[in-house]
């Protein structure tokens, strides 16, 4: 942290958006932690609104992500500080559109959203590199992307394993 500490840091609005209000400050692991609201999120609007209240919750999310991590970046002076997990968050989200949500999806959702988000098959790695906030959110859009897209083979070819009913 810096030297003017904690509390100074996160006393703008959209450091805690950046940091999924508090979640990223988690002492391990803290984007796995971050998916996790992207979850919840995720279920919440599909089942006030449907899939297109996903959609709009996913780019809502993802503008003012981008926004308010390249904000924090900025302020600690990191590129893509570990704190940052409202990428996770609109990944997650992501990686549920156009799927039922039941139990099994959910977690295979974030097994596969994770997986993607370490490994960062291309493009994903050489989007990091876009400047500021858009390089923090790019990458983890096409984590979410990619899952979303195992997800759905998952779902027709396993449907024993991964029931989307």
């Amino acid at each position: 942290m810096p030297p003017e500490g904690t509390a100074r840091v996160y006393a703008d609005p959209r450091h805690w958006l950046a940091c999924g209000f508090g979640i990223g400050l988690a002492p391990v692991a803290p984007g796995t932690f971050g998916s996790l609201p992207g979850l919840l999120l995720a279920w919440v609007l599909v089942r006030l609104g449907g899939q297109m209240a996903l959609a709009l919750g996913i780019v809502a999310v993802a503008v003012a992500g981008t926004w308010s991590a390249h904000a924090l970046a900025a302020r600690l002076g990191l590129k893509d500080p570990g704190v940052i997990v409202v990428d996770e968050i609109a990944g997650q989200m992501l990686t549920l559109l156009g799927v039922a949500m039941t139990g099994s999806v959910l977690a295979a959702a974030f097994v596969l959203f994770r997986a993607f988000d370490v490994l960062k098959p291309p493009p994903a790695r050489q989007l990091e590199g876009l400047p500021g906030g858009f390089g923090i959110m790019a990458d983890d859009l096409a984590a979410g992307f990619y899952a979303n897209l195992a997800l759905r083979a998952a779902i027709a070819w396993l449907p024993h394993v991964v029931s989307a009913a």
